[in-house]
């Protein structure tokens, strides 16, 4: 097998990997805020559960669209593009912040 072509293949592979994570990250975070009970957002001081409903929502089309559609380049849905990141770093957010203080205990 060729050099060249060893590492486009691996190139592709981890691509799709990180898509997938991000995707599957994304729709974690979707999912949790259809869940979560609106008055709680509020209560909390966690903006409006239309507020992150939103951005989760957002985010899970932006990254599902990533895997799709995936072109090469910084400014690409997929894989390590600019707006997976911001995707997953807005879904981040509300996973690592919003989600522990709405959480019913």
């Amino acid at each position: 097998m060729d050099g060249k072509l060893l590492i486009a293949w691996i190139q592709l592979i981890t691509f799709y990997v990180a898509g997938f994570l991000c995707a599957a990250i994304a729709v974690w975070a979707f999912v949790d805020c259809l869940i979560r009970r609106g008055p709680r957002f509020e209560a909390m001081s966690k903006r409006t559960k239309g507020f992150w409903l939103a951005i989760t929502g957002g985010a899970a089309f932006v990254t599902v669209l990533g895997l799709v559609f995936p072109t090469s380049g910084l400014l690409s849905f997929g894989g390590y593009g600019l707006f997976n990141i911001a995707a997953v770093t807005a879904a981040g957010v509300y996973l690592a912040d919003v989600r522990p203080a709405v959480a019913s205990r």
